[in-house]
């Protein structure tokens, strides 16, 4: 991995994604309490939803990674990047550090499918929860983490080329399969967070996740009275950005709404997401980061 703060996309104005990022970062905000908050994340959804469509390689993409990066610069992250092509497509992974010790990584993909599924395939997917979602979640977290009682290094990882598996010989979560197999540091645990913000959250617990980390997060998310959102049986068994690093032997959940009706189709809106799904995702993430030596 290595820096690369000023790397610009090719067909990108700088000028024009720098009045953007400066516009989208002031109505962000900046709450004070160091409590997450589910309405500070929920504007950093409308954020990248405002910036349109975000498939990898594309303007917007890019525009979303630049946001992405100067919104941990200002709350105090060491920012990465991880550049690669895939496909003759320029691809761009995030990572903000902070903290030392052991360490561990939050996960979300911040591309948007390029192709709504039968739907209507030439419309790309606008991904509030497909995408934008699990990066409200990490963003708002990079603001609200107490790091006084952080006891490990916390990198959150913001993969792109996530979402546009099956279409024209692109795999599935090619972002976090690269970093995976790129590590020089072997964290002790992975969590990513997916599609969590429908307002009518249903997270079960996944198969392919580590089962002692995934029932940890799962009695937080119980002593949080969110027995109704996190629910304690298994339904599905995903292929996600956690799979690259379980592969690689680091235990790895996936914290997924999987029933979600608007899964990549054009009416994955930012009408679809509660402020209140991203807080109790982020709350537990917290706790469990937080209190991880209690």
């Amino acid at each position: 991995m290595r820096q690369s703060r000023n790397s610009q996309h090719p067909f990108a104005s700088l000028l024009l994604a720098s009045c953007i990022l400066a516009l989208l970062l002031a109505a962000c905000g900046k709450p004070e309490s160091l409590v997450f908050d589910g309405a500070a994340a929920y504007a950093h959804v409308e954020a990248q939803c405002d910036l349109g469509f975000r498939p990898t390689g594309s303007d917007a993409g890019w525009a979303t990674g630049d946001y992405i990066i100067s919104y941990l610069e200002e709350q105090g992250w060491t920012v990465e990047t991880e550049e690669f092509t895939y496909h003759d497509v320029p691809v761009r992974n995030i990572v903000g550090r902070v903290g030392e010790g052991p360490v561990i990584v939050l996960g979300a993909h911040y591309d948007t499918r390029r192709s709504a599924d039968e739907e209507n395939p030439s419309v790309p997917v606008m991904g509030a929860n497909d995408g934008a979602s699990g990066v409200a979640v990490l963003l708002e977290l990079a603001r609200a983490l107490d790091r006084d009682k952080l006891q490990q290094q916390v990198w959150l990882a913001f993969f792109d080329a996530e979402d546009n598996g099956r279409l024209d010989g692109w795999e599935w979560c090619v972002g976090s399969s690269y970093m995976a197999t790129h590590l020089e540091i072997m964290p002790e645990a992975v969590v990513v967070v997916d599609m969590i913000g429908d307002a009518d959250q249903q997270l079960f617990l996944e198969r392919n996740s580590d089962p002692a980390l995934q029932e940890r997060l799962w009695e937080i998310g119980a002593t949080l009275a969110y027995t109704d959102t996190f629910i304690s049986q298994y339904r599905w068994a995903m292929y996600d950005d956690h799979v690259p690093f379980a592969q690689q032997g680091i235990p790895a959940v996936d914290i997924i709404d999987f029933d979600y009706p608007y899964w990549h189709t054009t009416q994955d809106t930012r009408d679809k997401v509660s402020a209140e799904s991203l807080e109790r995702v982020g709350r537990v993430v917290e706790v469990w980061l937080e209190g991880m030596d209690d």
